[in-house]
């Protein structure tokens, strides 16, 4: 790795890893549920998706990639946090609360990804036109 492609994914992951501490300091929940890291996954996947498509088409160079899909969105997005909140739900006897966490994460974050790469790909057909 070169020194600039390493100046790109460490700019990546800073501004990544700043943006979830900020968002998951945040006192946001649905009832019983801390939504915060829900949020940060969502958001991390829906930029992922997104800038996959803008990648698929205007082909970034690889310092881009390192800087948005591996450094940014790498360091937003957090299954250690995810875990850890499931495993507090459990040590609590919050079942449904850790179930109900697993499913939001893993289903909102892939229907997130999924609606960033339409989305790319329509700015891109509208771009491209």
């Amino acid at each position: 790795m070169r020194l600039a492609e390493f100046i790109f994914l460490a700019l990546g992951a800073v501004a990544g890893a700043y943006l979830r501490y900020r968002i998951t300091r945040l006192p946001i929940a649905i009832g019983n549920l801390p939504i915060n890291i829900l949020i940060v996954n969502v958001l991390g996947s829906f930029v992922l998706g997104l800038f996959s498509a803008l990648t698929t088409v205007l082909s970034f160079e690889e310092k881009y990639v390192l800087l948005v899909a591996v450094g940014f969105c790498g360091s937003l997005t957090t299954m250690s946090s995810l875990q850890l909140e499931v495993a507090n739900h459990l040590d609590n006897r919050r079942l449904s609360l850790a179930v109900l966490e697993i499913i939001a994460n893993v289903g909102f974050s892939l229907i997130a990804l999924i609606m960033g790469r339409l989305i790319g790909y329509f700015m891109l057909g509208r771009m491209l036109q």
